[in-house]
């Protein structure tokens, strides 16, 4: 009997999963803290702005027409960085990216970046901070638990589709659920790209304008109308769900 019980004390001490060490969490923390201290140390966010891509517009254009593939693979490893350690400027770059590689290549790349960077923001909160969480609001996240549990790729295309939260709380609260990540990179991957279509198909009418009287060109009215029927999204799932 006690060989029996000491044989199951061992096998579940060799079944229960890896707990992260105290040091890879704070090597992690560590690089993320510096990664956001030299953004913010060296104001790289006056580079994510409207005013910035209108101003080095052309210079931007020219470099992306003389190095397409080198400037893909910045334009991905920025957008996975910007994701990935939650900064702003996601919108910005969606736009630059239909901007520069037109909407359906610039929809590609920032869908690569985006899906990437938001799985890293996803696994990072899920490896430093899920165990923490559930200890001390367990019954606050039991809600969002069992939303996921119930069936989390619609429960999360949801959410993608109709952005009712900010892109990078979505990613991070995934992150203290117990979804698999398969279920998380697929439903991210295709419920952002009628969002970054929009972007980048607007992105891509802006850098057609030389001129202010363009502005009331077809192409660039249609963008605006896309962004704002993207906007009204959020109202009318309220209404849809209001009178469910």
């Amino acid at each position: 009997m006690i060989q029996a019980e000491a044989a199951m004390t061992s096998q579940a001490s060799t079944t229960r999963p890896a707990q992260p060490s105290i040091g890879h969490k704070a090597a992690i923390m560590l690089g993320v803290a510096a990664a956001l201290g030299l953004f913010f140390y060296f104001d790289l966010g006056r580079l994510l702005s409207l005013d910035a891509l209108q101003q080095h517009r052309d210079e931007l254009l020219a470099l992306t027409e003389a190095h397409y593939a080198v400037s893909a693979g910045v334009f991905i490893l920025a957008y996975i960085a910007v994701t990935g350690l939650s900064l702003p400027g996601a919108v910005i770059l969606t736009l630059a990216g239909g901007f520069l590689f037109g909407t359906g290549w610039g929809l590609l790349f920032v869908n690569l970046g985006a899906t990437t960077g938001a799985t890293l923001a996803f696994l990072a909160a899920r490896y430093l901070f899920r165990d923490w969480v559930e200890q001390k609001f367990g019954t606050w996240l039991e809600p969002v638990q069992a939303g996921f549990a119930k069936d989390a790729f619609s429960y999360l295309m949801t959410l993608r589709l109709i952005p009712l939260f900010p892109f990078f709380v979505i990613n991070l609260v995934s992150g203290l659920t117990r979804m698999k990540v398969g279920t998380y990179v697929a439903a991210t991957a295709l419920g952002i790209i009628p969002g970054s279509f929009v972007y980048a198909y607007a992105g891509r009418q802006l850098g057609t304008i030389n001129s202010l009287k363009e502005i009331a060109s077809p192409n660039v009215i249609g963008a605006f109308v896309l962004l704002g029927l993207l906007a009204l999204v959020p109202t009318l799932y309220k209404k849809f769900r209001g009178t469910r």
